[in-house]
């Protein structure tokens, strides 16, 4: 695959979550990433790996990595890998005979990045936990939502792939860059709970300067204020609102054919409350579609909220090519955007092991070798693989 990031080849240890969200992102730059499975083990199997698109672009290895034949197998790749990318909790991989120290001997400018929760170290490192409980102790999940009703789940957006995967992500790209002025690679501690916390900079910043509260739904952007929000419309469907800059402002009270005197004074927040209650009723007034007829190409900050079924479809969208249709759906496409090197399509994901023998080939293992390997059940290969 074409790509910035071609020529990085990357050994990634199957994960679920941010890990393998890092290595998509590498992958879709360019990287060649080859995914080290575990073989099947049976129909729930499907269960521990990533939905198809998280896992695009790489090809699959399987090896039983308790077997010491399978372990080697991986060390080779190690020693010509430029990165490694692990997402198990601290301590695994060294027990597996894969941790940083003997993998850093082996290839001493290698890049060993590793992404948990908590951290490699700390009171809860070795603690189980969910985006939710990252995303709980940073301080971000408690600013989220209305006042009067418990913080809602962001999906498992900002601890597993924000504050997770694009943190470790940028990490080892850092540490490919200190490879080259320095030599030698370095472990990359990726935590969702630092990452999460990082967000939260702008948010911290304004509380700083007292232009923040620490109670949930009484700031500009936690959805109190009646310029940042979302409104229902007449036929159900929501627009999402976001006219914080007075010329903006205006804009939208133009629009919405608003004259209130009380809409005036824009930041007096006693009155947000009401002033969202009369919004709201100006909103109902209109079907969605009517609504974005009127704002569309304008500066009043006012859009459609889209489901995942419409947002595909959206013309923006579409020019942009933001998303890839293929026979299974549509799937985000790579990003960002290169103006000098053209990023290509991901290729699915494949089924694991499916490049097993080939790989095994390319590392230096002869046909004797990797018919061992699977007949001792250290590697595995599906029957239609190549």
């Amino acid at each position: 695959m074409s790509g910035p990031l071609s020529g990085l080849t990357v050994v990634e240890l199957a994960g679920i979550g941010p890990g393998p969200f890092a290595c998509m992102m590498l992958a879709d730059a360019g990287a060649r990433v080859i995914r080290v499975d575990r073989p099947p083990v049976g129909q729930a199997d499907g269960l521990f790996r990533n939905d198809g698109f998280v896992d695009r672009g790489r090809r699959s290895l399987a090896l039983d990595l308790k077997q010491p034949a399978a372990l080697q197998a991986a060390l080779r790749l190690v020693e010509r890998a430029d990165v490694l990318i692990e997402g198990f909790r601290p301590g695994v991989t060294e027990r597996m005979g894969l941790g940083p120290e003997v993998c850093l001997s082996r290839n001493p400018r290698l890049v060993y990045g590793r992404m948990t929760g908590w951290g490699q170290h700390g009171p809860y490192a070795n603690m189980a936990g969910h985006d939710i409980n990252y995303v709980g102790l940073s301080g971000a999940l408690h600013a989220i939502g209305p006042s009067d009703r418990p913080p809602p789940p962001p999906l498992n957006l900002v601890g597993d792939y924000g504050g997770g995967g694009m943190l470790l992500a940028f990490g080892v790209l850092a540490a490919i860059v200190g490879v080259t002025t320095t030599g030698r690679g370095q472990v990359v501690d990726a935590a969702m709970t630092d990452g999460a916390a990082l967000l939260m900079a702008p948010i911290y910043g304004m509380a700083a300067k007292g232009y923040w509260r620490d109670q949930r739904g009484t700031n500009f952007l936690d959805g109190s204020a009646h310029f940042y929000g979302t409104y229902e419309c007449a036929d159900g469907k929501f627009v999402a609102v976001g006219a914080i800059e007075p010329q903006f402002y205006r804009c939208l009270l133009e629009i919405c054919a608003v004259d209130d005197p009380a809409f005036q004074d824009q930041w007096r927040t006693d009155t947000w409350p009401s002033l969202r209650d009369k919004l709201a009723v100006v909103f109902l007034s209109k079907t969605r579609a009517e609504w974005v007829a009127r704002f569309d190409g304008t500066d009043a900050c006012v859009t459609p909220v889209l489901s995942m079924n419409e947002a595909p479809l959206h013309p923006h969208n579409v020019a942009r090519a933001t998303f890839a249709m293929t026979r299974t759906g549509a799937q985000p496409a790579p990003g960002p955007r290169f103006e000098s090197t053209k990023v290509e399509p991901p290729a699915p994901a494949p089924a694991a092991g499916r490049d097993t023998r080939a790989i095994l080939r390319e590392f230096g293992y002869d046909h004797d070798a990797i018919e061992d390997l699977f007949r001792s059940g250290a590697a595995y290969q599906p029957e239609d693989g190549t």
